[in-house]
Protein backbone atom coordinates (compact mmCIF):
# COMPACT_ATOMS: atom_id res chain seq x y z
CA UNK A 1 0.00 0.00 0.00
CA UNK A 2 1.63 3.31 -0.98
CA UNK A 3 1.68 6.13 0.98
CA UNK A 4 1.96 9.87 0.25
CA UNK A 5 5.82 11.18 1.19
CA UNK A 6 6.25 14.86 1.89
CA UNK A 7 4.99 17.06 -1.19
CA UNK A 8 8.41 18.61 -1.35
CA UNK A 9 9.47 14.93 -3.10
CA UNK A 10 9.09 14.52 -6.87
CA UNK A 11 6.74 11.47 -5.96
CA UNK A 12 4.58 13.48 -3.54
CA UNK A 13 3.90 16.22 -5.96
CA UNK A 14 3.39 13.80 -8.50
CA UNK A 15 0.81 11.81 -6.60
CA UNK A 16 -1.05 15.17 -5.53
CA UNK A 17 -1.09 15.98 -9.21
CA UNK A 18 -2.54 12.48 -9.89
CA UNK A 19 -5.47 13.51 -7.56
CA UNK A 20 -5.85 16.38 -9.19
CA UNK A 21 -6.17 14.60 -12.32
CA UNK A 22 -8.47 12.26 -10.51
CA UNK A 23 -10.93 14.64 -9.78
CA UNK A 24 -10.69 16.33 -13.16
CA UNK A 25 -11.32 13.07 -14.84
CA UNK A 26 -14.73 12.63 -13.16
CA UNK A 27 -15.66 15.97 -14.07
CA UNK A 28 -14.96 15.91 -17.23
CA UNK A 29 -17.36 12.81 -17.95
CA UNK A 30 -20.28 14.48 -19.10
CA UNK A 31 -20.01 16.94 -22.15
CA UNK A 32 -21.24 20.98 -21.05
CA UNK A 33 -24.84 19.96 -22.80
CA UNK A 34 -25.19 16.92 -20.67
CA UNK A 35 -24.12 18.79 -17.41
CA UNK A 36 -26.80 21.67 -18.36
CA UNK A 37 -29.67 19.32 -19.63
CA UNK A 38 -31.83 20.78 -16.42
CA UNK A 39 -31.81 24.31 -18.00
CA UNK A 40 -31.40 23.47 -21.58
CA UNK A 41 -35.42 21.19 -21.08
CA UNK A 42 -36.55 24.29 -19.81
CA UNK A 43 -35.39 26.75 -22.29
CA UNK A 44 -36.14 24.73 -24.94
CA UNK A 45 -39.88 23.96 -24.08
CA UNK A 46 -40.08 27.50 -23.44
CA UNK A 47 -40.95 27.52 -19.59
CA UNK A 48 -38.09 30.65 -19.39
CA UNK A 49 -38.85 31.80 -16.11
CA UNK A 50 -38.11 27.95 -14.73
CA UNK A 51 -34.72 28.25 -17.10
CA UNK A 52 -33.98 31.46 -15.69
CA UNK A 53 -34.77 29.88 -12.10
CA UNK A 54 -32.44 27.59 -12.44
CA UNK A 55 -29.47 29.85 -13.51
CA UNK A 56 -30.04 32.12 -10.46
CA UNK A 57 -29.96 29.37 -8.17
CA UNK A 58 -26.42 28.06 -9.39
CA UNK A 59 -23.96 29.94 -7.17
CA UNK A 60 -20.50 28.94 -8.35
CA UNK A 61 -21.66 29.50 -12.07
CA UNK A 62 -19.83 33.34 -11.93
CA UNK A 63 -16.56 31.23 -10.54
CA UNK A 64 -16.45 28.95 -13.26
CA UNK A 65 -14.30 28.80 -15.93
CA UNK A 66 -17.63 28.92 -18.24
CA UNK A 67 -18.82 32.26 -16.66
CA UNK A 68 -18.77 34.16 -20.16
CA UNK A 69 -21.50 31.21 -21.10
CA UNK A 70 -23.52 31.86 -17.79
CA UNK A 71 -23.47 36.07 -18.09
CA UNK A 72 -24.85 35.28 -22.21
CA UNK A 73 -27.39 32.70 -21.13
CA UNK A 74 -28.69 34.72 -18.74
CA UNK A 75 -28.89 37.58 -20.99
CA UNK A 76 -31.24 35.71 -23.75
CA UNK A 77 -33.40 34.72 -20.62
CA UNK A 78 -33.41 38.25 -19.26
CA UNK A 79 -34.10 39.18 -23.13
CA UNK A 80 -37.16 36.85 -23.36
CA UNK A 81 -38.64 37.58 -20.27
CA UNK A 82 -38.84 41.69 -21.00
CA UNK A 83 -36.26 42.58 -18.53
CA UNK A 84 -34.15 44.52 -20.97
CA UNK A 85 -31.91 46.79 -18.46
CA UNK A 86 -31.38 43.51 -16.90
CA UNK A 87 -30.59 41.49 -20.08
CA UNK A 88 -27.93 44.25 -20.56
CA UNK A 89 -26.17 44.72 -17.75
CA UNK A 90 -25.26 40.36 -18.08
CA UNK A 91 -24.49 41.44 -22.02
CA UNK A 92 -22.02 43.88 -20.99
CA UNK A 93 -20.44 41.43 -18.59
CA UNK A 94 -20.09 39.31 -21.14
CA UNK A 95 -18.87 41.45 -23.37
CA UNK A 96 -16.25 43.20 -21.27
CA UNK A 97 -15.16 39.43 -20.42
CA UNK A 98 -14.82 38.76 -23.85
CA UNK A 99 -12.75 41.90 -24.62
CA UNK A 100 -10.33 41.39 -21.43
CA UNK A 101 -10.03 37.80 -22.35
CA UNK A 102 -5.98 37.14 -22.06
CA UNK A 103 -4.00 33.76 -22.33
CA UNK A 104 -3.05 32.06 -18.93
CA UNK A 105 -0.31 30.35 -19.33
CA UNK A 106 -0.80 28.32 -16.21
CA UNK A 107 -4.57 27.30 -17.70
CA UNK A 108 -2.58 26.20 -20.75
CA UNK A 109 0.04 24.39 -20.23
CA UNK A 110 -2.23 22.48 -17.61
CA UNK A 111 -4.94 21.86 -20.65
CA UNK A 112 -1.62 19.84 -22.23
CA UNK A 113 -1.76 17.46 -19.38
CA UNK A 114 -5.84 17.41 -18.53
CA UNK A 115 -7.99 18.97 -21.48
CA UNK A 116 -8.84 22.18 -22.85
CA UNK A 117 -12.09 22.79 -20.39
CA UNK A 118 -9.12 23.46 -17.15
CA UNK A 119 -9.05 26.94 -19.61
CA UNK A 120 -10.99 29.62 -19.14
CA UNK A 121 -13.87 29.91 -22.29
CA UNK A 122 -12.86 32.74 -24.75
CA UNK A 123 -16.42 32.46 -26.79
CA UNK A 124 -16.53 31.62 -30.99
CA UNK A 125 -16.40 35.28 -33.15
CA UNK A 126 -19.82 34.39 -34.09
CA UNK A 127 -21.08 34.47 -30.20
CA UNK A 128 -19.16 37.17 -29.24
CA UNK A 129 -20.88 39.12 -32.23
CA UNK A 130 -24.55 38.10 -31.59
CA UNK A 131 -23.83 39.66 -28.15
CA UNK A 132 -24.44 42.71 -29.76
CA UNK A 133 -27.35 41.96 -31.30
CA UNK A 134 -29.30 41.16 -28.37
CA UNK A 135 -28.22 44.14 -26.97
CA UNK A 136 -29.04 46.30 -29.71
CA UNK A 137 -32.75 45.17 -29.33
CA UNK A 138 -32.62 45.55 -25.64
CA UNK A 139 -32.22 49.36 -26.13
CA UNK A 140 -34.44 49.73 -29.09
CA UNK A 141 -37.10 48.21 -26.63
CA UNK A 142 -35.64 50.53 -23.72
CA UNK A 143 -36.48 53.18 -26.76
CA UNK A 144 -32.43 54.07 -26.70
CA UNK A 145 -31.74 54.22 -30.09
CA UNK A 146 -28.04 56.34 -29.52
CA UNK A 147 -27.66 53.38 -26.95
CA UNK A 148 -28.19 51.21 -29.93
CA UNK A 149 -26.23 53.22 -32.49
CA UNK A 150 -23.09 52.41 -29.71
CA UNK A 151 -23.31 48.66 -30.38
CA UNK A 152 -23.20 49.60 -33.99
CA UNK A 153 -20.07 50.92 -33.72
CA UNK A 154 -18.84 48.27 -31.22
CA UNK A 155 -19.98 45.71 -33.99
CA UNK A 156 -18.22 47.64 -36.77
CA UNK A 157 -15.09 47.30 -34.70
CA UNK A 158 -15.46 43.37 -33.59
CA UNK A 159 -16.24 42.58 -37.56
CA UNK A 160 -12.52 44.56 -38.49
CA UNK A 161 -10.88 42.44 -36.17
CA UNK A 162 -12.71 39.44 -37.71
CA UNK A 163 -12.10 40.45 -41.25
CA UNK A 164 -8.42 40.90 -40.61
CA UNK A 165 -8.02 38.01 -38.45
CA UNK A 166 -9.08 35.53 -40.95
CA UNK A 167 -8.31 36.61 -44.70
CA UNK A 168 -8.94 32.98 -46.41
CA UNK A 169 -12.27 33.56 -48.73
CA UNK A 170 -12.88 29.90 -47.94
CA UNK A 171 -13.80 31.03 -44.02
CA UNK A 172 -16.06 32.88 -42.00
CA UNK A 173 -14.35 36.18 -41.91
CA UNK A 174 -17.56 38.61 -42.50
CA UNK A 175 -20.80 38.47 -40.86
CA UNK A 176 -23.57 39.85 -43.56
CA UNK A 177 -26.56 39.62 -40.60
CA UNK A 178 -24.65 41.95 -38.85
CA UNK A 179 -23.77 44.55 -41.41
CA UNK A 180 -27.95 44.19 -42.03
CA UNK A 181 -28.92 45.32 -38.78
CA UNK A 182 -25.79 47.95 -38.23
CA UNK A 183 -27.83 49.39 -41.44
CA UNK A 184 -31.38 48.41 -40.06
CA UNK A 185 -30.92 50.84 -37.01
CA UNK A 186 -29.16 53.66 -38.72
CA UNK A 187 -32.30 53.68 -40.46
CA UNK A 188 -34.32 53.96 -37.75
CA UNK A 189 -32.26 56.46 -36.66
CA UNK A 190 -32.57 58.58 -39.59
CA UNK A 191 -28.68 58.00 -40.48
CA UNK A 192 -29.82 57.04 -44.47
CA UNK A 193 -25.82 57.78 -45.23
CA UNK A 194 -24.78 54.33 -42.81
CA UNK A 195 -27.72 52.96 -43.43
CA UNK A 196 -27.09 52.64 -47.25
CA UNK A 197 -23.66 51.74 -46.60
CA UNK A 198 -24.21 49.30 -43.77
CA UNK A 199 -26.72 47.66 -46.42
CA UNK A 200 -24.25 47.81 -49.33
CA UNK A 201 -21.99 45.83 -47.74
CA UNK A 202 -24.19 43.29 -46.22
CA UNK A 203 -25.49 42.71 -49.59
CA UNK A 204 -22.17 42.52 -50.69
CA UNK A 205 -21.26 39.60 -48.35
CA UNK A 206 -24.31 37.92 -48.94
CA UNK A 207 -23.32 37.61 -52.37
CA UNK A 208 -19.83 36.70 -52.23
CA UNK A 209 -19.44 34.74 -48.89
CA UNK A 210 -22.95 33.39 -47.83
CA UNK A 211 -24.38 31.91 -50.79
CA UNK A 212 -21.38 30.26 -51.07
CA UNK A 213 -20.46 28.89 -47.60
CA UNK A 214 -23.92 28.96 -46.11
CA UNK A 215 -26.78 28.59 -48.82
CA UNK A 216 -28.29 32.18 -47.68
CA UNK A 217 -29.15 34.31 -50.73
CA UNK A 218 -29.39 38.12 -50.09
CA UNK A 219 -32.71 38.59 -48.37
CA UNK A 220 -35.10 40.17 -50.61
CA UNK A 221 -35.99 43.11 -48.03
CA UNK A 222 -32.43 44.07 -47.79
CA UNK A 223 -32.62 45.03 -51.45
CA UNK A 224 -36.19 46.89 -50.36
CA UNK A 225 -33.95 48.38 -47.74
CA UNK A 226 -30.60 49.56 -49.80
CA UNK A 227 -33.12 50.98 -52.58
CA UNK A 228 -34.82 53.29 -50.33
CA UNK A 229 -32.00 54.44 -48.09
CA UNK A 230 -30.17 54.96 -51.29
CA UNK A 231 -33.46 57.57 -52.17
CA UNK A 232 -33.26 59.17 -48.86
CA UNK A 233 -29.86 59.65 -48.96
CA UNK A 234 -30.25 61.47 -52.78
CA UNK A 235 -28.42 58.96 -54.12
CA UNK A 236 -30.33 58.57 -57.19
CA UNK A 237 -27.88 57.43 -59.62
CA UNK A 238 -27.64 54.18 -57.12
CA UNK A 239 -31.11 53.75 -56.82
CA UNK A 240 -31.26 53.13 -61.08
CA UNK A 241 -28.09 50.81 -60.38
CA UNK A 242 -29.83 48.37 -57.94
CA UNK A 243 -32.88 48.86 -59.57
CA UNK A 244 -31.56 47.26 -62.72
CA UNK A 245 -29.48 44.79 -61.15
CA UNK A 246 -32.65 43.35 -58.71
CA UNK A 247 -34.78 43.66 -61.39
CA UNK A 248 -36.95 45.52 -58.58
CA UNK A 249 -38.64 49.53 -59.71
CA UNK A 250 -38.81 51.30 -56.49
CA UNK A 251 -41.82 53.88 -55.58
CA UNK A 252 -41.37 55.92 -52.98
CA UNK A 253 -44.45 56.13 -50.98
CA UNK A 254 -46.28 58.75 -48.77
CA UNK A 255 -46.19 57.13 -45.52
CA UNK A 256 -48.24 60.18 -43.50
CA UNK A 257 -49.83 58.53 -40.47
CA UNK A 258 -47.70 55.73 -40.79
CA UNK A 259 -45.08 54.03 -39.26
CA UNK A 260 -42.25 51.05 -39.75
CA UNK A 261 -42.39 47.84 -38.05
CA UNK A 262 -39.04 45.27 -38.13
CA UNK A 263 -39.87 41.93 -36.61
CA UNK A 264 -37.15 39.16 -36.21
CA UNK A 265 -37.64 35.69 -35.38
CA UNK A 266 -35.40 33.89 -33.65
CA UNK A 267 -36.06 30.23 -34.71
CA UNK A 268 -34.79 27.23 -33.18
CA UNK A 269 -32.22 26.28 -30.98
CA UNK A 270 -28.34 26.53 -32.67
CA UNK A 271 -26.07 23.40 -32.27
CA UNK A 272 -24.97 21.78 -29.31
CA UNK A 273 -21.01 20.46 -29.27
CA UNK A 274 -20.32 17.00 -28.93
CA UNK A 275 -17.42 14.85 -28.74
CA UNK A 276 -15.88 13.04 -31.47
CA UNK A 277 -13.33 10.32 -31.02
CA UNK A 278 -10.79 9.06 -33.33
CA UNK A 279 -8.25 6.40 -32.31
CA UNK A 280 -4.01 7.47 -33.84
CA UNK A 281 -1.11 4.96 -34.21
CA UNK A 282 1.80 6.46 -33.12
CA UNK A 283 4.44 5.65 -36.17
CA UNK A 284 8.24 6.08 -36.57
CA UNK A 285 9.81 6.88 -39.46
CA UNK A 286 13.48 7.14 -40.72
CA UNK A 287 15.40 9.47 -38.57
CA UNK A 288 13.78 9.02 -35.64
CA UNK A 289 10.47 11.04 -37.45
CA UNK A 290 7.45 10.35 -35.82
CA UNK A 291 4.01 10.61 -37.14
CA UNK A 292 0.05 10.49 -35.74
CA UNK A 293 -2.08 8.19 -38.22
CA UNK A 294 -5.13 7.49 -38.44
CA UNK A 295 -5.59 4.40 -41.26
CA UNK A 296 -9.28 4.85 -41.34
CA UNK A 297 -9.97 8.53 -42.20
CA UNK A 298 -6.78 8.70 -44.32
CA UNK A 299 -4.86 11.10 -41.58
CA UNK A 300 -1.15 11.65 -40.90
CA UNK A 301 0.27 14.33 -38.51
CA UNK A 302 4.20 14.66 -38.13
CA UNK A 303 4.94 15.31 -34.26
CA UNK A 304 7.57 18.30 -35.53
CA UNK A 305 10.78 18.61 -33.69
CA UNK A 306 9.40 22.29 -32.58
CA UNK A 307 6.73 20.99 -30.65
CA UNK A 308 7.92 17.33 -29.62
CA UNK A 309 8.26 17.23 -26.01
CA UNK A 310 11.20 16.38 -24.64
CA UNK A 311 11.67 12.78 -23.05
CA UNK A 312 10.75 9.18 -24.37
CA UNK A 313 7.25 8.69 -26.02
CA UNK A 314 7.29 5.07 -24.95
CA UNK A 315 6.06 2.21 -27.06
CA UNK A 316 2.72 3.53 -27.58
CA UNK A 317 0.76 2.30 -30.27
CA UNK A 318 -3.06 3.19 -30.00
CA UNK A 319 -4.18 6.69 -28.55
CA UNK A 320 -7.38 8.20 -28.38
CA UNK A 321 -8.25 11.72 -29.50
CA UNK A 322 -11.56 13.50 -28.69
CA UNK A 323 -12.28 16.59 -30.91
CA UNK A 324 -15.23 18.49 -30.86
CA UNK A 325 -18.45 18.43 -33.00
CA UNK A 326 -21.33 20.10 -33.48
CA UNK A 327 -24.83 18.77 -33.42
CA UNK A 328 -27.59 20.12 -35.20
CA UNK A 329 -30.87 20.83 -33.38
CA UNK A 330 -33.47 20.80 -36.47
CA UNK A 331 -36.50 23.46 -35.40
CA UNK A 332 -39.51 22.61 -35.61
CA UNK A 333 -40.73 25.25 -37.62
CA UNK A 334 -39.22 26.31 -41.39
CA UNK A 335 -40.66 29.72 -42.57
CA UNK A 336 -42.98 31.94 -41.34
CA UNK A 337 -45.70 35.20 -42.07
CA UNK A 338 -46.81 38.03 -40.19
CA UNK A 339 -49.74 39.92 -40.98
CA UNK A 340 -51.25 42.67 -39.16
CA UNK A 341 -53.45 45.64 -40.55
CA UNK A 342 -54.15 43.83 -43.71
CA UNK A 343 -50.86 43.44 -44.92
CA UNK A 344 -48.61 40.21 -44.94
CA UNK A 345 -45.11 39.52 -45.71
CA UNK A 346 -42.91 36.89 -45.16
CA UNK A 347 -40.28 36.40 -43.00
CA UNK A 348 -36.89 36.44 -45.07
CA UNK A 349 -33.76 34.02 -43.79
CA UNK A 350 -31.19 36.45 -42.70
CA UNK A 351 -28.97 34.16 -40.63
CA UNK A 352 -28.48 30.90 -40.65
CA UNK A 353 -25.77 30.77 -36.98
CA UNK A 354 -26.71 26.38 -36.95
CA UNK A 355 -24.10 26.59 -40.37
CA UNK A 356 -22.33 29.43 -39.12
CA UNK A 357 -21.56 27.43 -36.15
CA UNK A 358 -20.40 24.48 -38.15
CA UNK A 359 -18.42 26.62 -40.70
CA UNK A 360 -16.74 28.19 -37.99
CA UNK A 361 -15.36 24.60 -36.36
CA UNK A 362 -14.41 23.49 -39.97
CA UNK A 363 -12.26 26.59 -40.49
CA UNK A 364 -10.15 25.88 -37.53
CA UNK A 365 -10.16 22.06 -37.15
CA UNK A 366 -6.58 21.33 -38.32
CA UNK A 367 -5.61 23.46 -35.27
CA UNK A 368 -7.96 21.38 -33.10
CA UNK A 369 -6.40 18.35 -34.03
CA UNK A 370 -2.92 19.63 -33.75
CA UNK A 371 -3.45 20.81 -30.14
CA UNK A 372 -5.05 17.55 -29.40
CA UNK A 373 -2.22 15.19 -30.63
CA UNK A 374 0.26 17.10 -28.89
CA UNK A 375 -1.58 17.01 -25.82
CA UNK A 376 -1.06 13.70 -26.04
CA UNK A 377 2.51 13.67 -26.85
CA UNK A 378 3.20 15.68 -23.95
CA UNK A 379 0.59 13.49 -21.19
CA UNK A 380 2.76 10.15 -22.81
CA UNK A 381 6.22 12.16 -22.40
CA UNK A 382 5.09 12.89 -18.71
CA UNK A 383 4.11 9.77 -18.01
CA UNK A 384 7.59 7.80 -18.96
CA UNK A 385 9.08 10.61 -17.19
CA UNK A 386 6.84 9.48 -13.95
CA UNK A 387 7.71 6.19 -14.90
CA UNK A 388 11.09 6.30 -14.20
CA UNK A 389 10.70 7.32 -10.21
CA UNK A 390 7.56 5.27 -9.86
CA UNK A 391 6.58 2.55 -12.43
CA UNK A 392 3.23 2.41 -10.82
CA UNK A 393 2.64 5.88 -10.18
CA UNK A 394 3.47 6.43 -13.81
CA UNK A 395 0.32 3.66 -15.08
CA UNK A 396 -2.00 5.64 -12.97
CA UNK A 397 -0.69 8.26 -14.48
CA UNK A 398 -1.39 6.97 -17.29
CA UNK A 399 -4.65 5.97 -16.97
CA UNK A 400 -5.79 8.87 -15.06
CA UNK A 401 -4.82 10.72 -18.63
CA UNK A 402 -7.12 8.60 -21.00
CA UNK A 403 -9.55 9.21 -18.52
CA UNK A 404 -9.30 13.21 -18.75
CA UNK A 405 -9.08 13.17 -22.47
CA UNK A 406 -11.66 15.41 -23.35
CA UNK A 407 -12.39 18.21 -25.94
CA UNK A 408 -13.93 21.58 -25.36
CA UNK A 409 -17.56 20.85 -25.68
CA UNK A 410 -18.17 24.56 -24.69
CA UNK A 411 -20.40 26.74 -26.49
CA UNK A 412 -23.73 29.18 -26.24
CA UNK A 413 -26.71 26.70 -26.84
CA UNK A 414 -29.67 29.05 -26.44
CA UNK A 415 -28.31 31.11 -29.83
CA UNK A 416 -31.27 30.45 -32.38
CA UNK A 417 -30.60 28.01 -35.01
CA UNK A 418 -31.35 31.06 -37.78
CA UNK A 419 -32.83 34.57 -37.79
CA UNK A 420 -35.30 36.12 -39.88
CA UNK A 421 -36.87 39.21 -40.39
CA UNK A 422 -39.34 41.41 -42.09
CA UNK A 423 -40.46 45.36 -42.45
CA UNK A 424 -44.38 45.99 -42.44
CA UNK A 425 -45.53 49.84 -43.49
CA UNK A 426 -48.14 50.33 -40.94
CA UNK A 427 -51.05 52.55 -39.81
CA UNK A 428 -49.65 54.27 -36.25
CA UNK A 429 -51.65 53.13 -33.44
CA UNK A 430 -52.11 49.62 -31.91
CA UNK A 431 -51.68 46.74 -33.83
CA UNK A 432 -52.84 43.51 -33.59
CA UNK A 433 -50.27 40.91 -35.39
CA UNK A 434 -50.70 37.24 -36.70
CA UNK A 435 -47.60 35.08 -36.48
CA UNK A 436 -47.75 32.38 -38.36
CA UNK A 437 -45.70 29.24 -38.30
CA UNK A 438 -45.11 26.79 -41.27
CA UNK A 439 -43.66 23.47 -41.07
CA UNK A 440 -41.34 22.10 -43.34
CA UNK A 441 -43.58 20.92 -45.72
CA UNK A 442 -45.33 24.62 -46.22
CA UNK A 443 -48.31 23.55 -43.63
CA UNK A 444 -49.40 25.87 -41.01
CA UNK A 445 -48.38 23.98 -37.56
CA UNK A 446 -49.34 27.47 -35.33
CA UNK A 447 -50.68 30.81 -35.44
CA UNK A 448 -49.70 33.58 -32.58
CA UNK A 449 -51.33 36.78 -31.67
CA UNK A 450 -48.80 39.23 -31.25
CA UNK A 451 -48.95 43.11 -30.09
CA UNK A 452 -47.31 46.45 -31.04
CA UNK A 453 -47.83 50.15 -31.03
CA UNK A 454 -46.65 51.74 -33.99
CA UNK A 455 -45.80 55.50 -34.34
CA UNK A 456 -46.06 57.74 -37.22
CA UNK A 457 -42.80 58.64 -38.66
CA UNK A 458 -40.97 55.93 -36.45
CA UNK A 459 -39.46 51.90 -36.57
CA UNK A 460 -41.09 49.65 -34.23
CA UNK A 461 -38.96 47.05 -33.17
CA UNK A 462 -40.53 43.61 -32.17
CA UNK A 463 -38.61 40.15 -31.64
CA UNK A 464 -39.51 36.77 -30.97
CA UNK A 465 -38.30 33.15 -29.89
CA UNK A 466 -39.57 29.79 -31.15
CA UNK A 467 -36.84 27.33 -29.07
CA UNK A 468 -38.10 24.00 -29.53
CA UNK A 469 -36.61 21.50 -31.76
CA UNK A 470 -37.26 18.65 -33.59
CA UNK A 471 -34.48 16.70 -31.32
Amino acid sequence: MYRFRSAGSFTGRIRLFMLFMGCMALVSCMTYYQRQQRFQSYFQSGNIEQAASVLENDRRAEKRRTRLLYYMDQGVVQHMLGNYRESNDFFEQAYILGEDYRKNIGDEALALLVNPNVTEYKGEPFELLMIHYYKAMNFVQLGDLDAALVECRRLNIALNALSDRYQSENKYRRDAFIHNLMGIIYDAAGDYNNAFIAYRNALQIYEEDYTRLFGVEAPRQLKYDLLRAAYRTGFHDQVRFFEERFGIEYEHRNTAGQGDLVFFWQNGLGPFKDELNLMFSLVRGAGGAMYFVNEDHGMSFPVHSTSRPSGNLGDLRVIRVALPRYVERPPVYSSARISAGGRSSALFLAQDLNAVAFQALEDRMLREMGNALLRLAVRQAAEQGIRREDETAGAIFGILGAIAEQADTRNWQTLPHSVHYTRLVLPEGEQDLSLELLLPGGNTARTLSLHSVIREGHTTFLNFHTPGTRR
